[in-house]
This record gives structure tokens, C-alpha cells and sequence, in this order.
């Protein structure tokens, strides 16, 4: 399946930018899905999307044998040097992975589900994983009664066009409609972010419509987020809902 042209492009274009300005995950949230997927010595764990491996690399020292997946050769080259190549890496979509029946006993998607959130990929992701596995989804939702947040939102918004959101729940509705997994648990965690000016407008250009803009829009869009230092400060606090879901086959 091919990938959605916001992804491919500006993911790859924006890796420097997602590794500084995406926040990581709260300590009980990775705590959760360490346990939720079974992440320990012996077992076998695909991150599937896993872009820069910022969830990868919190799941080195559990033992499992880890594998990460991801559509964009950029993402997957910041994954090697960020866990200094001790995590096996392929290229691969959800729809598509080149894994044998059963390979893995746990499946962990960090902040992508929504781009895939089809049947197809359901049952590819259930092909791969043990029948007793366990599939993890995790978000850093980004609460818009924040007003740094919703700021944010002005700024980016009007360049969405059609691709995917977290915020649709579209994803939902696909996990709800599946014949291939049910949803078993849930788990919200609020958790704040403290950053400055240059590391906001890396968290914004690192949004894969906005680095897909050509240099213009993207300069334009800067502009924008360097201009919330007048109204939020220096060091402004970014503030998000984590969301965990644990997910097992029918």
C-alpha cells in the first residue's frame, strides 16, 4: 500500500525536527505498555511506525528481542543512530510487513496508528502476532483547552487538507467495526512538555503537512509559531494527554 504523500514527503524531510521537538512518552505510560505487550527478556516485540525510535529506545533495556518497522528510509536512519544500532530496522507499511506468521508477541505503534487505521492493516498486524499477543497503541494527544495548544492548532490547521488525524477518532471507529481485534484497555496520562522557542517551532515543522509545504509555507508557518514567544514566554509549557490502548485479537 502506499503511503500517504504528507508522511512520505514531510516525514522524510523533517527528521531532524521530530527528533527535537517531539516529546518522549511519561515514565508510567511506557511502564504500561512495557507490561501490556509482555516487553521482557525472550519475548519479541515489533514497533511498528516507529519512526526516529523515540519509543524504541525506552524499550532497549527490557531484554525483548525488538524490531522496528517503518515506510521512511530517513525515520528508520535516525532510529539506527539513536539506539546505536542495536535495534534491527526494515522498511515496511502496516499493510505489508515482512514478518513470518506468529513472529512477534507484542506489536507497539507510537503516535501513527490513525495513519493506518484500516482492516487491512488489522489483519496484517494480527497475521504477524502470536495469538495470545498484544497490540499497543500510544498517542501524545495534544488537549486544545490548552491555550499554547490551541494557539498551535490556529497556526497549523488551515494546511491540514485531508490527512489523517489522531483527533478524527476515525481510528477508533476502525479498531470499534474490527473482525480482528478487540479493544481490552485504556489508560490516560497528562504530562507537560517545557521547551523553548526553537524547540516549539521544531515540534510544529516536524508535522508532516506542514514539513510537506514548500519552503514559503513552511517559512510562513515559523513566522507564526516564533511570534508565540510574545504571548507564551521563552520557555513556553506544552501540555498533552497520553493515551494508551491495548488491543487483542478476535
Amino acid at each position: 500500500m502506499t503511503v500517504h504523500p504528507d508522511a512520505a514527503v514531510g516525514f522524510a524531510r523533517a527528521t531532524a525536527a521530530y527528533e527535537r521537538g517531539r516529546p518522549g512518552y511519561p515514565p508510567e505510560m511506557v511502564a504500561w505498555l512495557r507490561e501490556g505487550v509482555g516487553s521482557t527478556a525472550g519475548r519479541r516485540i515489533l514497533d511498528l511506525a516507529a519512526g526516529t525510535g523515540k519509543l524504541t529506545r525506552m524499550l532497549v533495556d527490557t531484554g525483548a528481542a525488538l524490531v522496528a518497522a517503518d515506510p521512511v528510509h530517513a525515520m528508520l536512519r535516525a532510529l539506527h543512530a539513536a539506539t546505536g544500532g542495536a535495534v534491527p530496522a526494515v522498511v515496511a507499511t502496516a499493510q505489508a510487513l515482512p514478518l513470518a506468521d506468529g513472529a512477534v508477541d507484542g506489536i507497539l505503534v507510537a503516535q501513527a496508528f490513525h495513519w493506518f487505521a484500516t482492516e487491512d492493516a488489522l489483519a496484517e498486524m494480527t497475521r504477524v502476532l502470536a495469538p495470545d499477543g498484544t497490540i499497543a497503541l500510544v498517542w501524545n494527544a495534544r488537549p486544545l483547552d490548552d491555550p499554547l495548544q490551541a494557539a498551535i492548532s490556529g497556526i497549523v490547521d488551515p494546511h491540514r487538507g485531508d490527512t489523517p488525524a489522531h483527533a478524527t477518532g476515525r481510528w477508533r471507529d476502525a479498531i470499534d467495526r474490527s473482525t480482528h481485534v478487540r479493544l481490552t484497555d485504556t489508560r490516560t496520562i497528562p504530562h507537560t512538555v517545557r521547551c523553548d522557542i526553537d524547540s516549539l517551532v521544531a515540534r510544529v515543522l516536524s508535522t508532516s503537512f506542514i514539513a510537506a509545504l514548500d519552503e514559503a509555507g513552511r517559512a510562513g508557518v515559523e513566522r507564526d509559531v516564533r511570534a508565540l514567544e510574545q504571548r507564551f514566554g521563552a520557555t513556553p509549557v506544552l501540555r498533552y494527554r497520553c493515551e494508551g490502548h491495548l488491543l487483542t485479537p478476535r
